[in-house]
């Protein structure tokens, strides 16, 4: 009972930050820069602690990823108009890269293997965020879009929400078991069902927050079908997105990735799904974007 207060109580304050961070783009560099400086020092703290004859540099992986977020944060928002803004963390790569033929690791192939395991899985998908959060405008602007990014997040609540509650009531034919026995097929189904009921009511959001009078300056962001589609893409890949991370964890033996917030283990445990649900969202919707062009 005591365990289920602490998680309600944990769950309810990182739900509100993240909602509360997308009113304001400001709000919304910092609290995921920290994310994703959080996220890759407790990836890079397994590595080096669980697995045998791998070291990453911690620190200097942890400050690369977090610059490669706001370089991204930059120069998708319009505060940076050059490309020259990723240079000096395509010098970090490469540092990371040639210092190890002074290091005399034991094996630096597994080294680089997961020094770059940590800017590809964590940096990069977070860095997305970005993408979806800022859109250019008919008339040139560079706006910052709040429900775009904050619905991938609503549709992986969701749908961890309506799995959980429909397989713990149905659930007899497993997703996953050599991975994760907990998972069902009916909750998987039961959570894209309460995330299609979730699109048609973002739509209603987005109809409303359009402006008809100057719909070619700011017309809804996707159509109802749209929504759908993005709502689906977010639940397929966020469950392999989960699915990813508990075989992360097996292979390495441990049940949480950290215990950094109460209740809900480490940053890998809250965001595993976010990590592989946010780049898909990202391709469908330049997908869309080239062919309704």
């Amino acid at each position: 009972m005591k365990n289920l207060i602490v998680r309600t109580i944990t769950g309810v304050f990182f739900v509100a930050a993240i909602v509360v961070s997308f009113m304001r783009p400001e709000a919304m560099f910092l609290l995921f820069a920290i994310v994703t400086g959080l996220t890759i020092w407790e990836f890079c703290g397994l590595v080096n602690d669980r697995i045998a004859g791998a070291t990453v540099n911690r620190f200097i992986s942890t400050v690369a990823g977090v610059y490669f977020f706001l370089a991204m944060a930059g120069y998708c928002s319009g505060l940076v108009t050059g490309s020259g803004i990723f240079i000096p963390y395509l010098l970090t790569i490469i540092y990371l890269f040639i210092s190890e033929l002074y290091l005399k690791q034991t094996n630096p192939v597994n080294d680089w293997a997961y020094t770059m395991l940590s800017q590809m899985y964590i940096a990069l998908p977070f860095s997305m965020i970005n993408v979806l959060a800022f859109n250019g405008s008919a008339d040139g602007a560079i706006r910052f879009n709040t429900i775009l990014p904050l619905s991938v997040f609503i549709f992986l609540w969701v749908n961890d929400t309506g799995a959980y509650c429909v397989g713990s009531l149905l659930g007899k034919h497993k997703l996953f078991p050599r991975i994760s026995p907990g998972k069902s097929w009916e909750g998987s189904i039961g959570g894209a069902v309460f995330v299609v009921i979730a699109a048609c009511i973002i739509n209603w959001f987005d109809q409303q927050g359009a402006d008809p009078a100057q719909s070619s300056l700011n017309p809804p962001v996707l159509t109802l079908i749209q929504w759908i589609g993005l709502g689906l893409v977010v639940v397929i890949f966020g469950t392999w997105g989960d699915l990813v991370e508990s075989l992360f964890k097996r292979t390495i033996n441990i049940k949480d990735s950290g215990n950094i917030l109460p209740g809900h283990g480490g940053m890998l445990d809250r965001f595993d799904s976010s990590l592989m649900a946010f780049p898909a969202a990202v391709v469908y919707i330049y997908t869309l974007t080239i062919i309704c062009q």
